[in-house]
């Protein structure tokens, strides 16, 4: 169990970081930038959850319990992210992601697309706050995937199949999402090509 009682320790402060399985690394390193990422789309993830909370109850509710069960996956990616596959005893089981939490997700994607229109343009990020909230974490979701992939490509790394699939899905399911929420209220804001010109 994690107990965090001291918030500064002081041993990062020459510009490294501990990893789960005890090595240190600089803090530019592609798996603190993998992480790091992860991390940043919890946040933005919890704006846009924030945002939910002004919609009502009902199934504005049961996406925000989704939403809920996603930020707790992102923990475990993090963590799977941090700690390197190593054939040494770390003297614990290392948390790596599963591929049943990639298999929600698509369950989650299907009930929610189940409600919508097929698309006849892209969509832009807009509509409710809480829909553009999700296109953000969208973004956010594709660079953190990127950061997994540069690492994965790494000599030496691994990232999991199941990890890389976790997050290619987390993508659409914000996509999805996104639009779910819009069609709750302001519905889709599609892209006119050449509008402005």
């Amino acid at each position: 169990m994690v107990k965090l009682n001291r918030i500064y320790t002081r041993t990062g402060d020459k510009g490294e970081t501990g990893l789960g399985d005890g090595s240190r690394v600089p803090k530019t390193h592609p798996r603190v930038e993998a992480y790091g990422a992860v991390d940043e789309l919890n946040a933005a993830i919890g704006c846009a959850r924030a945002d939910l909370a002004g919609l009502g109850d009902g199934p504005i509710a049961e996406l925000d319990g989704a939403l809920s069960r996603v930020q707790n996956d992102l923990f475990d990616l993090g963590a799977d992210l941090c700690t390197p596959e190593t054939d040494a005893d770390l003297g614990y089981e290392p948390l790596r992601i599963s591929p049943d939490q990639g298999a929600r997700l698509e369950a989650e994607i299907d009930a929610l697309n189940a409600d919508l229109e097929p698309l006849n343009s892209f969509v832009l990020p807009a509509g409710e706050r809480a829909a553009a909230q999700l296109h953000l974490s969208r973004t956010i979701c594709r660079r953190a995937e990127r950061r997994m992939l540069t690492l994965a490509a790494m000599e030496g790394e691994t990232v999991s199949q199941a990890a890389l699939i976790f997050v290619n899905r987390l993508s659409d399911y914000l996509f999805v999402a996104s639009r779910w929420v819009n069609r709750q209220g302001a519905g889709d804001v599609l892209w006119t090509p050449g509008a402005n010109l």
